[in-house]
């Protein structure tokens, strides 16, 4: 094709429908890194439940933070303690964080259903992921429930937190610096079971003009 020649555009308004067999929104938007989110509820029941709205917002204070679609037991239980960890999802663990997905009773731990190790938190009062080898205990900044253009609230909302404290498996850090692709996360690709396996062979680096 031309460069000049115009593209086919498939054009919508998302209010109107996408006129596709699956929204492409989620699908676009990709790859977004995973929020597998552990909490503790104000009982001791401790939930473990992956999130593929989540991203860091922030240096100074380090603020990251996932969007939950309605109002589920993660955001229920760090609105009640405060408190969260971020655990990693990589490769070796893909089939226990998708185990995790599960809807359960709030009593039943998503670490015994994946048969993972939680570990307790230094810092917060919730347990991360033994296996994963990063993790951030988080204390709570905020919880935002998402509103559209009109002010119309929408059933999602945003939690944030401040990273605390920051584990590393030291087996992830070459020469003093943290090898992104050397853990083998995996990231959301969309539809409803899509995803993506960070390798180092695919990395590749690009300086910034000053």
């Amino acid at each position: 094709m031309d460069a000049k020649s115009p593209k086919d555009l498939h054009f919508y308004e998302p209010a109107k429908g996408h006129g596709l067999k699956h929204d492409p929104f989620n699908a676009i938007i990709a790859p977004r890194p995973i929020g597998w989110i552990s909490s503790r509820d104000t009982e001791g029941n401790v939930n473990l439940a992956p999130y593929s709205f989540f991203n860091a917002f922030c240096y100074k204070p380090p603020i990251i933070g996932f969007s939950s679609t309605n109002w589920k037991d993660s955001a229920a239980n760090i609105q009640e303690t405060k408190e969260f960890v971020w655990n990693l999802a990589t490769m070796d663990l893909a089939q226990q964080m998708n185990a995790t997905a599960a809807h359960v009773a709030r009593d039943v731990s998503e670490f015994n259903i994946a048969g993972l190790t939680a570990v307790p938190g230094k810092l917060v009062n919730v347990p991360r992921v033994a296996e994963s080898p990063v993790a951030f205990e988080c204390r709570l900044t905020q919880i935002i429930q998402l509103q559209g253009a009109n002010g119309d609230k929408a059933q999602a909302w945003l939690t944030l937190g401040e990273v605390v404290a920051v584990h590393i498996d030291k087996a992830m850090i070459k020469d003093g610096v943290y090898q992104t692709a050397l853990a083998r996360p995996i990231v959301r690709a969309g539809r409803s079971g899509d995803y993506f396996e960070i390798k180092p062979e695919n990395m590749f680096e690009m300086i910034r003009p000053d």
